[in-house]
């Protein structure tokens, strides 16, 4: 083996295993990663960067910002309003009919933006049926990722691998020519969904506390006990404050020293800063109770809520949101938007750090305090999705029908072939900007620049795969091990080993480091290596058996699930998904 292909095959292992470990942002691996590549000669300099300029990166960038103007100009919402507030039904019939309409929206966004956008919408149908809210949370994520392959821009992993195929001077996937194979995915997995998966799902709460609306998850929030208070002196047990809330303390928080667990003989002092797990409704009656105080930074003097029309509502980060990896102190919605963050949910973790020290993450609840005004500018900027609704939300349905029309123009450009989908989504991007259906500064504020980087940084690997003979030499081994195995054989594996690597990395660099393999197998063993591409391009969004895709990780908290239920319902999935690709690929796409 020649140092290039040990040193690269070294670099692909320790990726997996970082982007596993979730220790480092993934823009920040894939930026590691390009940095190996030129510093160990495996990449000449002139060749690192030109992924960042290539034409599946501006298919991206493009995408995401008309994406972004259908949300904002309320395509997607007037569609919501047209479609759900038509249907009756049980619960199952709505859940199904929910999951069509999401599987058909997420045919043209993304999974992650079809999930947010319905979360709320979710729960309203829950909440109308007498439903637990996990029965359905869960199956529109999943119907969000199952329209993954039913057109070339569901999903920017569909746009790594054409590009993928043009460096091997293969010609790029067509706008349709994965709905042959994407469509009947949807309809197995409605059909699955339906009659097995829901009732595999758990049910987390019951119909009754679900009927209350918001406000019974748990919260991590602060209380300080004031100099005056009549607990100071008393412990834990004397204070009776477990039983006169329903709080539980989990920690103390005095000067610099902070008391995890404390026990019911422990001692109150003046200024200690109780960390309280308590529901929206006990941390109100907080702020009522003699001798205690909820934190500076968590609440409104009495003078500000008489001068203002204050509201209390939950929201959960979205991914993308400024929020993401900060912290509340660093932030300060206070200053900027005139509202203070109460307390914070987070699934299956006990937060025992200051409020203003938690760092965020996708999928963590909020409980905000502010008027409404200033909650819905909060939504607008995309840094939170409120799942109680401010208020009505007045659509301007002008430019609505025009971002809506450029969107479908660029689409049917694209497809009848008149002009490259690079050229059709660049025109279409230039018309959003000029009709204002999306400023550039929203636009920019909407790009997932984090993907972005992480599929330019795996172009160049992918490059440096092909340059340096590693994936032929890979692909030779593999050759070697088949012997004369049936290449559907071969073609199986390639889908498992996208679907398992998609599950620790993101569903572009998994297919990444497959293809170049898989297709210099195809061409070693005279295959065709379209057929693979497209086998990899559905293994890598088969992402249903772990909470770890951003989808079922905006949902996970909320629907109170379990990693195993992931496990549960998504393990037949994934083996129905793949004997639908298995018999239908080869078959389509003839080997």
């Amino acid at each position: 083996m020649e140092f290039h292909n040990f040193y690269l095959i070294a670099v692909i292992i320790g990726a997996i295993v970082l982007f596993s470990l979730e220790i480092f942002s993934i823009d920040v691996i894939a930026l590691a990663v390009l940095l190996s590549l030129i510093v160990g000669g495996v990449l000449p300099l002139d060749e690192a960067f030109l992924g960042f300029g290539s034409e599946t990166i501006i298919i991206i960038v493009g995408l995401l910002i008309l994406t972004a103007s259908l949300v904002r100009n309320g395509v997607i919402e007037l569609i919501n309003l047209r479609l759900l507030g038509k249907v009756r039904g049980d619960s199952v019939q709505l859940t199904l009919i929910l999951m069509a309409i999401v599987s058909t929206i997420s045919s043209f966004i993304s999974n992650t933006a079809a999930t947010a956008l319905f979360i709320p919408i979710a729960s309203g149908v829950a909440k109308r049926t007498n439903t637990s809210l996990s029965k359905v949370l869960m199956p529109i994520a999943y119907a969000a990722i199952l329209a993954s392959s039913v057109s070339l821009i569901a999903s920017s992993t569909n746009i790594v691998v054409s590009g993928f195929l043009r460096q091997y001077n293969l010609p790029a996937l067509g706008i349709f020519e994965l709905t042959a194979v994407g469509l009947p995915i949807v309809l197995i997995g409605l059909l699955y969904m339906g009659l097995v998966g829901i009732r595999l799902i758990p049910q987390r709460e019951t119909p009754r506390r679900l009927s209350e609306e918001f406000g019974l998850r748990s919260y991590l929030t602060e209380i300080i006990v004031p100099p005056g208070s009549p607990l100071v002196g008393k412990t834990i047990g004397e204070a009776n404050i477990g039983a006169q809330f329903d709080l539980n303390v989990v920690a103390i928080l005095r000067g610099d020293q902070q008391i995890t667990a404390p026990h019911a003989y422990q001692t109150i002092f003046a200024n200690d800063i109780l960390l309280v797990e308590a529901t929206r409704d006990q941390i109100l009656h907080i702020k009522d109770a003699s001798g205690l105080e909820l934190a500076p930074q968590a609440a409104f003097s009495n003078h500000e809520l008489d001068q203002l029309e204050m509201g209390l509502y939950e929201a959960i980060i979205l991914p993308r949101s400024y929020l993401i990896g900060r912290t509340l102190r660093g932030i300060n919605l206070r200053s900027r938007f005139g509202v203070n963050v109460l307390a914070i949910h987070r699934q299956e973790e006990t937060l025992t750090q200051k409020l203003s020290q938690i760092v965020l993450r996708l999928g963590d609840v909020l409980l905000i305090q502010g008027d409404p005004e200033a909650i819905s500018a909060l939504e607008n900027n995309f840094f939170l999705r409120i799942l109680n609704p401010v208020k009505e939300r007045q659509i301007d349905t002008r430019r609505t029908h025009l971002s809506l029309l450029i969107f479908g123009g660029v689409l049917l450009v694209a497809a009848l072939g008149l002009v490259p989908l690079a050229v059709a989504i660049l025109a279409g991007t230039i018309l959003a900007f000029l009709s204002r259906c999306i400023t550039p500064e929203e636009a920019y504020r909407e790009v997932e620049w984090k993907v972005v980087i992480l599929i330019g940084s795996m172009l160049a690997l992918g490059t440096a795969m092909e340059k340096s003979g590693t994936a032929a030499f890979i692909a030779q081994q593999l050759v070697k091990w088949v012997g004369d195995a049936h290449p559907v054989w071969l073609l199986s594996g390639f889908f498992f080993l996208a679907m398992l690597l998609t599950q620790p990395m993101s569903n572009q660099a998994a297919a990444a480091v497959v293809l170049p393999v898989a297709i210099q197998t195809a061409l070693q063993l005279g295959l065709n290596p379209r057929t693979f591409a497209i086998m990899i391009a559905v293994g890598a969004s088969t992402s249903f058996i772990t909470p770890l895709e951003p989808a079922c990780l905006m949902v996970y908290g909320l629907g109170h699930y379990r990693f195993f239920d992931f496990v549960k319902v998504g393990f037949l999935l994934t083996l129905f998904i793949f004997c639908v690709a298995i018999l239908l690929v080869p078959l389509l796409w003839p080997l």
